[in-house]
């Protein structure tokens, strides 16, 4: 059973992912080392709703050298996007190599089967 309200929209819907510019990263973290004490960074925190975690990943990264580090590499132009004839082919050839295992062994049980009757002809016929 699932709730909804009257105008139809699902009120826990999934809620979506931040992404974050490196522009923006570098600059929280300018604000953030600027702070002179924890309770400025603190309510920085809080008003850009971030966790620390944020600033030390941010921060490795900057320390690293790799900027690029910062961007968000889930959109980037080096990992394309599928088109729908590309993720329809992956499903069908998952599905295909699905089919032939299942054939492979319904192969096999028929062959035993088989043998097992050719076994009990014989068996049958000599007691005969």
């Amino acid at each position: 059973m699932t709730s909804t309200t009257p105008d139809g929209t699902d009120p826990a819907a999934k809620p979506k992912r931040r992404t974050f510019t490196a522009e923006y990263k570098l600059r929280v973290l300018e604000q953030y080392e600027a702070a002179s004490s924890s309770a400025e960074r603190g309510a920085l925190l809080r008003r850009e709703r971030l966790y620390h975690s944020h600033i030390q990943d941010w921060r490795a990264a900057r320390e690293a050298g790799t900027l690029e580090r910062l961007a968000d590499h889930r959109k980037s132009p080096s990992r394309p996007k599928k088109t729908a004839a590309e993720t329809e082919n992956e499903k069908l050839r998952r599905e295909n190599e699905r089919l032939k295992r299942e054939l492979a062994k319904n192969k096999a049980a028929v062959e035993v089967l088989g043998k097992a009757v050719a076994l009990l002809e014989s068996v049958s016929e000599s007691v005969d």
